[in-house]
């Protein structure tokens, strides 16, 4: 199941941290760059980001997040991460498919991540 995350209150951005930074640890892992800014995240940091947060739960556990900003009918995704414990599993995409049918006619849509993270790059292609 899909739903919106309140990344305000203290235990939802707790949650999102929880599946952040085992995922971006295996990014680092596979760049080989640990110095990652979202392994730097904190709760408040989080709070404060202005994104805007969709959980994927499996039952009632956090198992994958994305986040975006959008503004003039461009959507930015900043996140699109999945807890390790739940990879290969059709995750990330039904996340990516729920925010661009969420979001209806989006001019543009903008998503990055390092040109050294092959599987990463590969699902965005």
């Amino acid at each position: 199941m899909i739903q919106k995350i309140d990344i305000t209150d203290p235990e939802h951005a707790k949650a999102v941290l929880n599946v952040q930074i085992p995922s971006y640890n295996i990014e680092a892992d596979i760049i080989g760059y640990q110095d990652i800014p979202p392994l730097k995240d904190t709760v408040e940091s989080l709070q404060q980001c202005g994104e805007i947060f969709f959980g994927y739960y499996c039952g009632k556990k956090l198992c994958g997040v994305i986040s975006y900003k959008l503004e003039k009918n461009v959507l930015d995704i900043h996140r699109l991460i999945v807890h390790p414990q739940y990879f290969k599993k059709g995750i990330a995409g039904e996340l990516l498919n729920f925010i661009e049918t969420y979001m209806g006619n989006i001019d543009t849509v903008y998503v990055s991540t390092a040109s050294k993270n092959v599987p990463a790059v590969q699902f965005y292609t």
